[in-house]
């Protein structure tokens, strides 16, 4: 008997879900104290989900089947990589200079 294929929006929600908790458990368990503003982006974001199946309501802010927006989740990273403690940047490594080039090339 051939199984049928998990939605891939449900598949989205509960990944983005699990993530939520996996962010606000691990900042919880090492004690790091999360701003208001992203405690209360954790809970909207996860308000969201479970009501609309979804945290974004403009089709150009991220792909169709996914959950989260891009920023939504870049946003998400972040605060997981801050209650892990890591020290995340965002940007390039050489924020001057011509890229490819190495000093003394001419």
């Amino acid at each position: 008997m051939k199984q049928s294929r998990p939605d891939p929006r449900a598949q989205a929600r509960r990944a983005a879900l699990n993530a939520l908790k996996r962010a606000k458990r691990a900042a919880t368990r090492a004690g790091v104290a999360l701003s208001d503003w992203e405690g209360e982006f954790l809970g909207s974001v996860e308000e969201r989900i479970k009501t609309f199946g979804r945290a974004f309501g403009d089709p150009e802010k991220g792909a169709p089947g996914q959950a989260l927006s891009m920023l939504q989740a870049v946003k998400l990273k972040e605060i997981s990589a801050k209650a892990k403690g890591e020290k995340r940047t965002m940007g390039r490594k050489r924020p001057f200079g011509p890229k490819g080039r190495t000093a003394g090339e001419d």
